[in-house]
C-alpha cells in the first residue's frame, strides 16, 4: 500500500513539478513564519543551511498535523556571496535585486526534506550557479514592466522557465534545483520508501 504524500507548500511551481512527474499528492500550506524561523537561527550557517532549516520547519509543521503522511517540505535561498536574498515585496525591490545580481554569479540553494509523524526522515540540498549578464537599468525597467507581478514570486525576481531566461549568460546546475525543488533526488527517496512505484 502506498503512503499518502503531502506537499507542504503553497508554491504553484512546486505543485506543478510534482503533478507533471505523475505523483498523487495533496497540498497543505505550512503555518510557519519563515522570517521568524530564520531570525531564530544562531551560529555560523550557510545559505544552504538556511534553506534546509526552512524546508525542515515546513515539513515538520505539516507532518505534525498529518502524521500518517509522507510530507515534502522545500525551500530555496538565493545567495550572492554571504548575502541571502528574499522574494521582493514590490517592483522597486525586484529592480534592486536585478541591479545587484547584474553581471555577477549567484547561487540558488534548493532544499527538500521528507518528514513523517513529526520526524525528519531525509534531506537534500541542491545548488545551482547562475551568471547574469550585465543589465542596463533601462532594460531592467522594461523587463519588469513586461513580466509584471511574476517578478515578485521568486527570490531572484525572475523565472528561468519564462522570460527570465533572457537575463543570463551561463547556468550551471539542475533545472529542478533552479525552479525550487530538487526533483530527481526526491523521487529516488520516495521510491526507496515505497511511496511511489519504482
Amino acid at each position: 500500500m502506498t503512503k499518502a504524500i503531502v506537499l507542504a507548500s503553497g508554491s504553484p511551481f512546486r505543485r506543478a513539478l510534482l503533478a507533471n512527474a505523475g505523483l498523487d499528492f495533496s497540498t497543505v500550506r505550512p503555518a510557519i513564519d519563515e522570517r521568524a524561523v530564520e531570525a531564530a537561527i544562531t551560529g555560523e550557517v550557510t545559505p544552504e543551511d538556511v534553506a534546509s532549516i526552512l524546508a525542515e520547519a515546513k515539513a515538520l509543521d505539516v507532518s505534525e498535523r498529518h502524521p500518517e503522511a509522507l510530507v515534502i517540505g522545500s525551500d530555496q535561498t538565493l545567495s550572492l556571496g554571504d548575502e541571502i536574498f528574499h522574494k521582493p515585496v514590490d517592483m522597486e525591490g525586484a529592480r534592486r535585486h536585478l541591479l545587484k545580481l547584474s553581471g555577477k554569479t549567484h547561487s540558488l540553494n534548493s532544499a527538500v526534506v521528507l518528514a513523517q509523524g513529526g520526524e525528519t526522515l531525509w534531506r537534500h540540498v541542491g545548488v545551482a550557479w547562475l551568471t547574469m549578464r550585465k543589465l542596463q537599468p533601462a532594460f531592467i525597467g522594461r523587463h519588469l514592466a513586461r513580466v509584471g507581478a511574476k517578478a515578485l514570486e521568486s527570490v531572484g525576481a525572475y523565472q528561468i522557465e519564462g522570460e527570465g531566461i533572457q537575463l543570463f549568460d551561463k547556468i550551471e546546475g539542475d533545472y529542478f534545483t533552479i525552479v525550487g525543488l530538487p526533483l530527481l533526488p526526491l523521487l529516488a527517496a520516495l521510491r526507496e520508501r515505497g511511496a511511489i512505484d519504482g
